[in-house]
């Protein structure tokens, strides 16, 4: 069975893994995943994450970053662009999610990028995800 939405499939395994705490989470590898993991490891929203090959399909397993006191980095993450539903920013629409505490990755002609880069950058592109 094909998959329609592999980075809404990723944002969900994520999200599952942070509400029961795990240290890490793994996700079948692809490029966009690749550069959305990236992108949350530049902003400090994981440790970090490696390539696990595998015969079938390779693997991401991501290391899940939690407070001094086990409080959760990522309280919210949410898919914005959807397969059905392209959404598009331009280089005036990319604003700063909950005034800078969080962060919007967006797929663009400079890569994957978060807001902030996008802004430095002066680029625009698909808003993929939104994460505080």
């Amino acid at each position: 069975m094909t998959m329609t939405d592999p980075v809404a499939d990723m944002l969900t395994r994520i999200r599952n893994a942070v509400r029961v705490e795990k240290e890490q989470v793994r996700i079948p590898l692809s490029n966009l995943k690749l550069g959305i993991s990236k992108a949350l490891e530049r902003e400090g929203y994981i440790h970090g994450f490696e390539v696990e090959p595998a015969t079938p399909c390779s693997w991401i397993v991501m290391k899940l970053k939690y407070g001094p006191e086990g409080e959760r980095i990522i309280n919210h993450i949410q898919r914005n662009s959807k397969p059905g539903r392209r959404i598009y920013v331009g280089v005036d629409n990319v604003k700063p999610v909950l005034k800078g505490l969080g962060v919007s990755i967006l797929s663009t002609s400079s890569g994957i990028l978060s807001d902030r880069e996008a802004r430095k950058k002066h680029v625009g592109g698909e808003l993929l995800c939104t994460i505080w």
